[in-house]
């Protein structure tokens, strides 16, 4: 490797442990700082290291020029899981839209981009509170409970199962297999069994809908062609597994996360509850200041120069997005959790080619969540140890326990 422009070393991004108490922000800092491309060495065989990138301008530069840096030449994430080395869960992993560049990634997009429209989430509004309903109907008598299991998790599991044509009773299916694919200190054999179970249910469902075609967005994955011929099963078992985790995950730790953010920060609580028309920007900070997916990587298909330091071509490019949301140049007192922020341009939804396509739907139902949460429970707050989920892609809360006053 080249005589690097930032010669800091001894961060090491990739250690799970490092984000088990929360994102590292006083690393980010530092990497800002003094290394805002910085080389982080990979101690695991075969895996050369990686460029970080920390600075929200060259996560944007990076994110809009799919041309110089792919998603699909070597995958979107920095390496693969353990234990899913060669097998189907490898091809599903690189096999799916997130790692995929233009034109390929444009073509199914358009399969699936009208039902995650603005307008197409629009009309979803009515359905989505009756769920919220139903969820805090089933708290609010207890005065406590798991936030996270009880109502975090709840909602996008139930929206989820509605888009995909996945049966309500099963959605507790969906909740385990999430948990134990984004755990990434994970026995790798429970790996390999989940993603196995996660597939074949999948390719049931797949069966069906092709015996019976509904709305679905499973029927319309499972009855698609492309230059004629059906999708290949790999990229079929990808797309079930992409919105299995980004439909469900992403959602859930933002709820998980606003609330502690809202008990953290009880002056931004009492705003919401005196004018509640500010929940919109409020989700927009939550997003920024929680941001759920932790980083994404491209690969270099050219040499080229980010800051003045020379990436060659096939080095691994990773954008870590919360460092990104809290770049001092960016955002005045970025640290500072602020729901009346504005502009708020944050990058928690990715930006260019592969901007969440979810991200309409997502805003939705953290709306949707916090109004009707802070009108019926305005004083839930965090009563206990927070535990996190082992990830250094994910910014997920497992278990947080809250208090309030109970209603009938």
């Amino acid at each position: 490797m080249d005589a690097r422009a930032y010669p800091l070393t001894g961060i090491n991004l990739k250690d799970p442990f490092l984000f088990e108490q929360g994102v590292p922000h006083h690393l980010f800092r530092q990497l800002r700082r003094e290394a805002p491309v910085y080389w982080n060495d990979e101690i695991e065989e075969n895996e050369p290291g990686f460029w970080a990138l920390t600075r929200y301008d060259d996560v944007v530069a990076v994110s809009k020029n799919p041309g110089l840096f792919s998603s699909a030449m070597g995958g979107h994430q920095i390496s693969f899981p353990p234990g899913t080395e060669f097998n189907r869960a490898n091809a599903a992993i690189v096999g799916n839209m997130i790692g995929m560049d233009p034109p390929e990634h444009n073509v199914f997009r358009k399969m699936v981009s009208p039902h995650f429209s603005a307008s197409a989430v629009k009309k979803m509004e009515p359905k989505i509170r009756e769920i919220v309903t139903g969820i805090l109907d089933r708290v609010a008598p207890l005065g406590e409970c798991d936030f996270v299991s009880s109502v975090a998790a709840e909602l996008p599991l139930i929206v989820l199962c509605e888009l995909l044509g996945v049966p309500q009773e099963d959605r507790r299916l969906l909740f385990d297999w999430t948990n134990r694919l984004t755990d990434f200190l994970n026995d790798p054999m429970d790996f390999l069994a989940a993603y196995g179970e996660l597939f074949t249910y999948g390719q049931a469902i797949t069966q069906r809908r092709r015996e019976r075609p509904t709305g679905d967005l499973m029927s319309i994955m499972a009855n698609a062609r492309v230059d004629g011929q059906p999708l290949d099963q790999q990229l079929l078992d990808g797309f079930f597994l992409l919105l299995v985790i980004a439909g469900n995950e992403t959602t859930r730790n933002t709820i998980s996360g606003g609330v502690l953010a809202l008990s953290e920060y009880p002056n931004q609580r009492r705003l919401l509850l005196e004018d509640p028309s500010l929940i919109p920007g409020a989700v927009e900070e939550m997003l920024r200041y929680i941001t759920p997916v932790i980083h994404f990587r491209r690969t270099a298909t050219a040499d080229t120069e980010i800051r003045g330091q020379t990436i060659r071509r096939g080095d691994k490019v990773v954008m870590w997005y919360p460092s990104a949301n809290r770049d001092e140049d960016v955002f005045p007192d970025a640290d500072a959790f602020d729901v009346r922020r504005t502009p708020n341009e944050h990058v928690a939804f990715g930006e260019g080619q592969h901007f969440c396509l979810g991200a309409w739907l997502g805003r939705l139902e953290l709306r949707v969540l916090f109004e009707e949460l802070l009108r019926r429970l305005p004083d839930v707050e965090v009563a206990g140890p927070v535990t996190r989920l082992r990830s250094y892609f994910l910014n997920g809360i497992m278990t947080m326990p809250v208090r309030f006053t109970p209603q009938r």
